[in-house]
């Protein structure tokens, strides 16, 4: 599914063109933050440990704090969907000491999932960048798509449509990406299927490998390794484009014949409104310096990531476009949280 091209509304114009001040304009408080940061830093992980944005939050957290000679700590704080940890963030002091690894869920999926949120992902956050977008990948466990003959795309559908409901669908929680990957794959496939979320990919994972789960439409970095290791068979890629780091693997268009399909993931840093330009700007510098490290990159894509650093009018309008794009099709799907 391709959304079509609309224009910002005035609200999210608004939050584009303060992205841009932010990014450009010199704070009043520049003097008095030069010497930040004195104290530890965090960054709320909105998810358990284990998952994708765990894993690139700890990739970041020790090359800030080379940077800026200071701890930069992750902290887990997760829960519906990512919106327990993401409102911590949102309320807390926007003194650059409390930052976010945020999502295409936090941030782009559950305004129009959830009937009401506890934060405003546009007015509550100034963008900082992109630190990595990643497609998700259709994953069973091994032995049970051996003994049930599931071998393909194709052959799930058809096994799947014979048993309307009786399938599992794992996800790291409502909202996510990776649900709203299954709930795509079933408006445009026609199988029912029961979804089950879970509080962050990780607990998912092992129920899917221990065959408690039939199916995941994962994150490719936190599957990764258990695709390498044969306890998970990888199906399709929900990118439009196959991913490096599986080149064998095709995308569910190839293999589903669904033309269109399209549902990748990704996660960057945001800091809340009302941050310091200053501090905005410097965090960004350092994160786009780690990420062309060729050591940082060529691990990350090793796992899947495509490594970000845009500038943080860059990631508004990402985020911007995310908004539009998944509305339509949390719509179209008809994808409500659970």
């Amino acid at each position: 599914m391709r959304p079509t091209s609309t224009k910002p509304s005035p609200r999210r114009a608004l939050f584009i063109s303060l992205a841009l001040l932010t990014a450009g304009a010199v704070s009043p408080l520049s003097h008095a933050q030069s010497a930040w940061p004195n104290k530890p830093v965090r960054i709320v992980v909105p998810f358990p440990p284990g998952g994708t944005t765990d894993i690139l939050a700890r990739a970041m957290a020790p090359e800030l704090g080379k940077a800026f000679g200071q701890s930069f700590i992750v902290e887990n704080r997760g829960g519906a969907g990512g919106n327990v940890g993401t409102e911590i963030v949102a309320k807390s002091s926007n003194d650059g000491y409390t930052l976010l690894m945020g999502t295409v869920g936090t941030h782009g999926i559950n305004r129009a999932l959830y009937d009401k949120l506890p934060y405003d992902p546009i007015k509550d956050f100034v963008p900082i960048t992109l630190v990595a977008s990643v497609p998700n990948v259709m994953v069973m466990n091994t032995d049970k798509a051996r003994t049930l003959g599931i071998n393909s795309v194709q052959d799930f559908i058809q096994y799947a449509k014979a048993r309307p409901d009786k399938l599992n669908m794992a996800s790291s929680g409502s909202g996510t990406s990776i649900h709203l990957a299954g709930e795509l794959f079933k408006s445009q496939t026609g199988v029912a299927m029961v979804h089950v979320p879970y509080r962050g990919s990780s607990p998912a994972l092992l129920d899917l490998i221990a065959g408690n789960m039939d199916v995941m439409f994962d994150n490719l970095p936190s599957s990764m390794q258990h695709i390498r290791s044969g306890k998970l068979k990888a199906f399709a890629v929900t990118s439009s484009q196959r991913s490096s780091a599986l080149p064998d693997v095709p995308t569910i268009e190839e293999a589903g014949k669904l033309k269109g399909f399209e549902a990748s993931s990704w996660f960057g840093l945001l800091a809340p409104a009302g941050t310091p330009a200053d501090i905005v700007n410097r965090v960004q510098r350092e994160v786009a310096r780690a990420l062309s490290d060729p050591g940082i990159k060529e691990k990350l894509q090793a796992q899947g990531a495509i490594p970000g650093g845009n500038t943080p009018q860059e990631f508004a309008r990402l985020i911007d476009a995310e908004h539009t794009k998944w509305a339509q099709v949390v719509k179209a799907s008809g994808a409500k949280a659970d």
